[in-house]
């Protein structure tokens, strides 16, 4: 089958590799629709962390933010599976230790992580294979952008329930990438009123597209009480500048990792009485987000910019967007975008052939 593979940092190409195999508890999936996010371009960077810790190594086949049918089914698998439309969790605990036990295998020492952790393949590929235990069934309410939209769905959905919101408290969401764009989503339809922080440029302008009419860069904010700071940007120096802002007794989610640490001062935390959260993964809002999704409560697909095929992958992750795609990649998500009413995502079909332009 064909797949995209990354052999070193900026090289990546489409190549022809051994079609996959269903081990026992595993399935293969024909894959439809994958998503490229900012962990892809780090490991076509090579800035992953993951490459320095041993967690990762190349070749690498990336891609965790997909959707297929199911199309085989090893032993001890239920083969009602098979011809379902599904996506897939990203964590894969070993489902033996004390937090796989717990339900907490997103944050197992041991997992893998499809297409980022563990050497498990991923989903830009014509078929993948995941364990059984991390489908989620789509119902046909979900078309296939849909349904590839799940996973990040899922990191917002956590992000927002992480901030508590009650009906008419004020959020402020800085980074208007896809996340970013996802929790407001969800925040507003949670009853908040939402703010959403950025660059000056096409970010914004794309967010007052959706409707979030209250889009501000750092130097137009008004000094409001903000109830909450979701941080789903990558500076380094918003983490503490969100802690400035936010009203004691309040709560900041963060999500964003910056590639340089962050500093915050406790005492800030302590004196507020602001309770911190982080987000790791979508691991346990998955099935409320296919809900949510199916319901019309919020609609993801707004935010993709094109989808294209396996063989103009490289040219995405080098920075070169489709036409009439904007200029955005997931890696600016806390500046720089698409162009006016362009989503930042991009979907990739591996059954499409050739460079759609």
């Amino acid at each position: 089958m064909r797949a995209f593979v990354i052999t070193a940092p900026g090289e990546g190409s489409v190549q022809e590799v051994e079609a996959p195999r269903a081990e026992p508890g595993e399935v293969v999936v024909d894959v439809e629709r994958v998503g490229i996010c900012g962990t892809d371009l780090e490991f076509h960077t090579g800035h992953m962390a993951y490459l320095r810790s041993g967690h990762a190594r190349y070749p690498m086949r990336i891609g965790h933010e997909w959707m297929g049918t199911v199309s085989a089914v090893g032993d001890g698998v239920d083969p009602g599976w098979i011809g379902r439309r599904v996506m897939g969790d990203t964590m894969l605990g070993c489902g033996h230790c004390r937090r796989c036990l717990r339900g907490d295998q997103h944050v197992c020492e041991g997992r893998q992580e499809v297409g980022i952790r563990g050497h498990r393949h991923g989903a830009l590929a014509e078929q993948l294979t995941v364990p059984a235990t991390s489908l989620h069934a789509l119902p046909d309410a979900l078309d296939p952008a849909a349904g590839a939209m799940v996973e990040p769905g899922g990191n917002a959905l956590r992000a927002v329930q992480g901030a508590d919101l009650s009906p008419g408290d004020r959020v402020l969401i800085m980074g208007p990438g896809t996340i970013g764009l996802l929790c407001a989503l969800f925040a507003r339809a949670a009853g908040a009123e939402v703010h959403v922080l950025g660059l000056p440029g096409p970010d914004l302008e794309f967010a007052r597209s959706l409707g979030l009419a209250n889009a501000w860069t750092q130097d137009t904010l008004p000094d409001l009480p903000l109830d909450a700071v979701i941080d789903a940007a990558i500076s380094s120096e918003l983490p503490a500048w969100a802690l400035s802002r936010v009203e004691p007794g309040g709560r900041v989610v963060f999500i964003g990792i910056a590639g340089e640490p962050s500093r915050l001062d406790s005492r800030d935390l302590v004196l507020g009485d602001v309770t911190a959260v982080g987000v790791l993964s979508a691991s346990p809002a998955l099935g409320e987000t296919i809900a949510l999704y199916a319901a019309g409560t919020v609609d993801p697909r707004p935010l993709i910019a094109a989808t294209i095929s396996l063989d103009e992958v490289a040219g995405v992750l080098a920075g070169n967007r489709p036409t009439g795609a904007g200029t955005s990649t997931e890696s600016g998500t806390a500046a720089s975008g698409g162009g006016a009413g362009v989503g930042p995502k991009i979907h990739i079909d591996p059954r499409l052939r050739g460079d759609l332009g």
